[in-house]
């Protein structure tokens, strides 16, 4: 890294449910894991408002059943979104605290503290649980810290992500890094198991956390770590295995005693906690028993639920796995065959379903559990941010790592055709030109909108962001001009167009503000351009077909402009062939309806009109007209 920051940096997982920190201690040449003051390696994201205080991480969980409406937790899931997102309706329903839209509806959490109502946004909730992972470290260094690189799931989109970095700003800290969880996971295999590698090694990562769900696929060799391809789903983890237990012991309660637990945010709570204690137990056991004392009305509360019956509740779950599993490894184009390594990482990839499912996938290889799924991420965010600061990392004195990007990058041509200028799963930092030319003559600007996507029409995918080139020479269709997609190692994405003859140049920075896709949109697009591939396809050969049609009709037009070919032909002749340029021109312009073959036909009709008439005339055409087809 060329730029060193002064003083220790640490790695932060900033998880949905724990949290972690790490620091690299030179000394041992390891990342260390550190304790909070409970002795714990992982801290709960949660945090509590009473009339008294604030409380974060453990303390505030083990109130949460006495104060629900007060206690947040899952902050995680809101940050960066829409209060009008489904997702955000869904969750809200599920959650004992009140979540309402605030301005430009963003969601916000309503608590009551020290007898007053207080309004707070997703970012500082998190916030305060980094400040907590901050004092955590500050308390084992013996010293403050500043600078961190904090982890989050590999299809946060760029809104979550900059919602994130502005809660490490909130919280004190200057952000160096944001880094996707699977890719500081798979960080931490590789140098743990380093000494044990050799030669190129394919690294397949499977992080199934609290509150979100990613994989990929890194390719491990010397020095370099590098992402081939990432997939994942950032509302599927172990709340959700949680919540199908609840409604089913929320259920299981009414039918036996005859009442709706369902609106009482204390007994769900209390319901909650013990539903996840059985979830643990049956990653070791194949029954088990949950009994909450009191839970409703002063009714105890007493039930009986198998691993076979948790494993039924959340099939469409584990399915859902499986399926992103598979994406990942078709869009890295290997084989199953290609992979040497099967990583867990996260604390609900304990569940015996979710290892059998995996196994199975990969043919009976037997999965890597030699690291701790729940500190692995935080580990690898310790080495990332060892290599900002001035700690040195021996046996890797010059390690890479590389990163992709989730989605392609590109811009509207004419007719609503997506130019792709940087492919989906493209390694990122990247910077990447394409020429492009004018299609009007004397054009004096090109209106430049960014997409992000996978369909064939521009306006199928997501709308970044738009500028204009001005300042164009006048001068025929066909004027070159450049078009520069760079995204730096922060996954910002900045979009350049110059003119090649002046010089002139404008450009637009993707700010990650508002409108960007939400990880679930980002799934929906690649899903549809499978789905809509014939479509796309077909699109595509329509648009060539136009084209074609297109750059016919303006060579026409220009050579009947010129006197020394025009006066050479007949009356009839000029009269078929303006009328020909002018049934061209009709159809390109009402083109809505017209399938393939209707421009196909018609430039057939016109170069049966137009090339016998030329061909009369000295060989005109064939100076004019030599490069056509």
């Amino acid at each position: 890294m060329a730029i060193k920051y002064e003083g220790p940096a640490i790695g932060i997982d900033l998880g949905t449910t724990y949290s972690c920190v790490a620091v690299w201690q030179e000394q041992n040449n390891r990342a260390e894991i550190i304790f909070n003051e409970q002795g714990n390696k992982t801290t709960p994201s949660f945090v509590a408002f009473t009339d008294t205080q604030r409380l974060i991480g453990d303390a505030a969980k083990n109130q949460a059943a006495a104060n629900p409406s007060n206690t947040i937790f899952d902050a995680k899931r809101l940050i960066g979104r829409k209060y009008n997102d489904s997702v955000v309706q869904d969750d809200v329903k599920l959650w004992p605290f009140k979540v309402i839209a605030g301005s430009d509806d963003k969601p916000t959490i309503v608590v009551k503290y020290k007898g007053e109502e207080k309004h707070l946004v997703p970012e500082e909730i998190s916030s305060m649980v980094l400040t907590k992972m901050r004092e955590t470290a500050e308390a084992f260094l013996g010293s403050p810290i500043k600078n961190a690189v904090v982890t989050v799931p590999a299809y946060f989109n760029d809104s979550q992500r900059k919602a994130t970095k502005d809660a490490g700003t909130i919280a004190g800290l200057n952000v160096l890094r944001i880094i996707n969880e699977p890719t500081a996971a798979g960080l931490a295999y590789g140098l743990q198991k380093k000494s044990s590698f050799s030669g190129k090694r394919n690294v397949f990562i499977f992080d199934l956390g609290g509150g979100t769900f990613d994989v990929s696929l890194l390719t491990i060799e010397d020095d370099s770590f590098e992402v081939k391809a990432t997939a994942g789903d950032t509302h599927l983890g172990g709340e959700d295995f949680d919540n199908r237990m609840v409604k089913h012991f929320v259920k299981e309660f009414k039918r036996k005693h005859k009442k709706d637990i369902s609106g009482n945010p204390r007994a769900l709570r209390r319901l909650r906690s013990a539903c996840e204690r059985t979830k643990r137990t049956l990653s070791f056991a194949v029954d088990t028993t949950i009994e909450v004392d009191a839970l409703f009305e002063s009714i105890n509360f007493s039930s009986s639920i198998t691993r076979a019956r948790f494993e039924e509740l959340n099939a469409d779950l584990f399915t859902k796995c499986m399926e992103t599993v598979e994406r990942c490894l078709n869009d890295s184009k290997m084989d199953k065959s290609d992979i040497e390594d099967v990583v867990l990482v996260g604390g609900y990839s304990r569940i015996p379903k979710v290892q059998e499912l995996l196994q199975d996938f990969f043919e009976g290889k037997e999965l890597c559990k030699g690291i701790n799924p729940d500190e692995a991420v935080a580990y690898g965010a310790a080495v990332q941010a060892a290599l900002f600061s001035e700690c040195a990392i021996k046996n890797v004195p010059n390690l890479v790592l590389l990163d992709i990007t989730p989605l392609s990058l590109g811009w509207g041509l004419i007719r609503d055709r997506m130019s792709v200028v940087i492919p989906r799963n493209t390694t990122i930092p990247i910077k990447m030109t394409k020429d492009y030319v004018t299609v009007k003559d004397n054009q004096s600007y090109v209106l430049i909108k960014v997409y992000e996507g996978e369909r064939t029409r521009a306006s199928d995918n997501n709308l970044l962001g738009s500028f204009r080139l001005t300042g164009l020479p006048p001068a025929p269709r066909g004027h070159p001009f450049d078009v520069c997609f760079s995204i730096d190692e922060n996954g910002i994405l900045t979009v350049s167009a110059v003119e090649k003859t002046t010089g002139n140049k404008n450009e637009i920075t993707i700010t990650n503000e508002t409108d960007r896709l939400s990880a679930k949109e980002i799934l929906r697009l690649i899903q549809e351009a499978e789905n809509y591939k014939a479509e796309d396809m077909k699109f595509k050969k329509k648009v060539k077909a136009m084209n074609a049609l297109d750059d016919y009709v303006y060579k026409m037009k220009k050579l009947m402009k010129d006197k020394c070919v025009s006066s050479k032909l007949s009356p009839m002749d000029q009269v078929m062939i303006k009328s020909a340029i002018l049934k061209g021109q009709d159809l390109l312009v009402d083109d809505q309806q017209e399938e393939k073959f209707v421009f196909v036909d018609l430039l057939r009709e016109l170069k049966s009109i137009f090339e016998p008439a030329i061909v009369k005339i000295n060989n005109a055409w064939t100076d004019v007209y030599s490069d056509e087809d």
